[in-house]
């Protein structure tokens, strides 16, 4: 399983890119191939509600107009096979670097009949400045990025200083057991649920074109 790790942190020794580091060595404690790609390091715009009713391409194409880095990180993210996402808490909500970009993401993919994420696990980790309390709205967010694009949550941790030492155990545990675990079991009862529907539906179509 391929596992994209997405984090934001201009600091590399911070708590945000040490949950990120736990995360890869977990993917590649697991026989995975991990990629890290850190978004303070790319050039991301915010959505810009193109066209007169604030869609553009993002839901016809399901490609994003504003050209910037967002084209070839929205590729990988096709390619993988496993995400995960690390953000840090701001304001009780994601870093303004995540949401830049999974706004955009969310955009391109929630609108297509099957997401290029459809039933992939993901994993979301929220690091706060002081207490885990202060994750769960980023986490809550990070959920619901993960839902509207319709991939699979393998699972949501909180981090904060005081629980760092732990939590990097459970990030890398975590993402060991997901690349470990075949799709079968990978995937949630609700998402292998709307992968079977969604079969039935493109069987039906088949049909009706004979």
């Amino acid at each position: 399983m391929k596992v994209l790790v997405i984090l934001n942190d201009p600091n590399p020794e911070g708590l945000v890119a040490a949950c990120a580091e736990a995360a890869r060595q977990g993917i590649i404690d697991g026989h995975s191939p991990a990629r890290v790609i850190n978004i303070a390091d790319l050039k991301l715009a915010r959505c810009a509600l193109c066209g007169e009713d604030g869609w553009g391409t993002c839901r016809t194409k399901h490609e994003c107009e504003v050209e910037d880095d967002f084209q070839s990180l929205h590729e990988s993210v096709r390619e993988a096979q496993g995400y995960v996402f690390v953000t840090g808490a701001v304001f009780s909500g994601m870093d303004e670097g995540m949401r830049a970009f999974l706004d955009r993401l969310r955009r391109c993919e929630a609108t297509r009949e099957e997401s290029s994420l459809f039933g992939k696990p993901a994993v979301g980790i929220a690091v706060a400045p002081e207490s885990s309390a202060e994750a769960i709205g980023p986490l809550a967010e990070l959920a619901r990025v993960i839902h509207d694009v319709k991939a699979d949550p393998f699972d949501l941790i909180p981090v904060s200083p005081r629980t760092r030492d732990y939590q990097l155990e459970t990030i890398h545990d975590a993402l060991a057991e997901m690349v470990s675990l075949p799709p079968a079991l990978t995937a949630s009862l609700d998402t292998r649920r709307k992968a079977e529907e969604a079969k039935k539906k493109h069987t039906t179509r088949k049909r009706r074109r004979r």
